[in-house]
């Protein structure tokens, strides 16, 4: 009877080693590759609510290039801390326009299924510059987007927003 207990003792050694490996490294990848910044603001409502944290994915852009319709944290100015969520609506070489409220990607419109509050403004049309990202909130009345100030340098992107972290009755949401 001996002897079979001590035939477990190197399986629960090796158990809780992995266990312990397994839990450093989920913590090292939280630490250094993932962030869950609290949201700043109504550009993006309903999807993302102002207070919520979003889970960041630092990792995404740097082994796949960005999708149409992803949203993504960046800052716009590097000289400030204020991390923004948006939609990209035009990669490099898109062509966009939006009338009256409705985007023109390439000459098709978009449908934007997301978008709850339009904005019913024109803008006009804009080529993306290589390097560059045309982005937008959606919430299109109340968002300070590339309407406003531009293109978006790929360079400033962070990283691509995975889900809603908290409140607990969001988590999951995006």
């Amino acid at each position: 009877m001996q002897r079979s207990n001590v035939l477990w003792v190197p399986r629960i050694r090796t158990a809780a080693s992995v266990t312990l490996q397994v839990a450093l490294l989920a913590v090292l990848i939280l630490i250094f590759f993932v962030r869950a910044p609290v949201v700043s603001g109504l550009s993006m409502e309903p999807r993302i609510e102002n207070g919520e944290h979003v889970l960041i994915d630092t990792l995404a852009f740097r082994f796949r290039p960005i999708k149409h319709d992803e949203i993504i944290a960046f800052r716009h100015d590097a000289e400030t801390p204020i991390v923004y969520l948006k939609r990209v609506i035009g990669l490099p070489g898109d062509r966009i326009q939006v009338v009256d409220g409705r985007v023109f990607r390439d000459g098709l419109v978009l449908a934007e299924p997301y978008v709850r509050y339009p904005d019913h403004r024109s803008f006009p049309a804009v080529t993306v510059p290589p390097h560059q990202l045309y982005v937008l909130g959606d919430n299109r009345a109340n968002s300070d987007d590339s309407r406003a100030w531009g293109f978006v340098p790929q360079s400033q992107v962070i990283g691509r927003a995975v889900m809603v972290v908290w409140p607990p009755e969001s988590i999951g949401r995006l």
